[in-house]
């Protein structure tokens, strides 16, 4: 067991004391620290290898549903979808009209956290009410703690859970939003916090036909991402602080399996996409942290992705695994799903 392995592992156990502790992936709102088993589960769950099943259905089309289709919920409000037994909150913005194709924002919790509290600590919701996004909140799967988690990577976070097609479960989830709503394939996001950030590049890797932008907050692509192979250019926003004590900036592990740092995650996706090997800075600063004085992030982009496909590192400097998100990060993320093969912005608007 390499030395790394016994240190994260040390680290979990010396974690688990106290009545208070929360998700190692837990919601934004809060920076809870890892509540795993101390010892690797008897058998692995899923690597982020794209699944082997072909997907069941074609990618989302932007033409409209029948114009006699009611569709399940109404213009300006939210109501749960179920979808394979699981409900999926939907919010449907006020000026939605069938005949103009949406984006789609799909925003997933972290481990032991809820739709409702990633909703809360990403703070997406109005912003992409304001700009005429559809926005959906499904719900993982309840470990035998009882902590949802997302079946996304070795590294997290089934653990001691039975293995769930997650993938299949969330590229079901886009495919029955498609169906009843005019959504625009060129710009359906999943966006997602430390579990759910895991679960959204595990979405990238495996429905490039379906994700057009995955960005994970405080998450991370898998130390050996030789198994991804995404069908085409998927545009990608890793974000991270560099004081996350939960999900390491520099990279760490698990008792489930090893992740690698957030600049070797958006040097993965460079690699996939076809970028320039190195990133350049963007002139200006973002301040995405409410609780860090100051333009804290900075952002470094890739340059000449294929398909005009864009990767970026926002490095969120002394931030923690659970920022106090102000709406920078909202306006931030969706310029990015607006227009996901614009250049990097200088800071403007952020």
């Amino acid at each position: 067991m390499s030395s790394r392995r016994v240190s994260a592992l040390a680290l979990l156990t010396a974690l688990l004391i106290g009545p208070l502790l929360l998700g190692a992936c837990g919601s934004p709102a809060t920076d809870g620290p890892p509540d795993a088993p101390t010892s690797a589960p008897s058998s692995s769950p899923p690597s982020a290898a794209p699944s082997s099943a072909a997907p069941s259905s074609a990618a989302p089309s932007s033409t409209a549903p029948a114009p006699d289709a009611e569709p399940p919920v109404a213009a300006g409000s939210s109501a749960d979808l179920e979808v394979d037994g699981r409900p999926v909150e939907l919010a449907v913005p006020a000026g939605y009209d069938a005949s103009d194709p949406a984006p789609l924002l799909v925003a997933l919790h972290g481990f032991g956290d809820s739709p409702a509290g990633v909703d809360e600590g990403l703070g997406l919701r109005d912003e992409a009410a304001r700009r005429g996004m559809l926005y959906a909140l499904p719900e993982g799967t309840p470990d035998p703690a009882g902590r949802l988690f997302w079946d996304a990577a070795d590294a997290c976070c089934g653990f001691d859970a039975e293995p769930v097609d997650d993938s299949g479960y969330l590229a079901e989830v886009i495919r029955t939003i498609a169906d009843a709503y005019a959504v625009d394939p060129a710009r359906v996001a999943v966006v997602g916090h430390s579990n759910g950030g895991f679960m959204a590049y595990r979405m990238a890797c495996d429905h490039a036909d379906l994700v057009t932008v995955a960005v994970s907050l405080a998450g991370a692509m898998p130390a050996d991402d030789g198994a991804c192979s995404p069908s085409e250019p998927v545009t990608v926003v890793q974000a991270h602080g560099t004081a996350d004590t939960v999900i390491a900036f520099d990279g760490g592990g698990t008792p489930g399996g090893d992740y690698t740092s957030a600049p070797g995650s958006a040097a993965a996706w460079a690699r996939l996409d076809g970028c320039a090997d190195e990133p350049r800075d963007a002139a200006g600063a973002l301040d995405l942290d409410t609780g860090l004085a100051g333009a804290e992030t900075s952002v470094a982009s890739y340059a000449g992705c294929a398909a005009g496909a864009r990767v970026e590192l926002w490095t969120i400097d002394g931030g923690s695994h659970s920022p106090s998100l102000g709406d920078a990060f909202a306006h931030g993320v969706l310029d990015v799903v607006a227009d996901p093969t614009a250049a990097a912005a200088s800071g403007a608007g952020r």
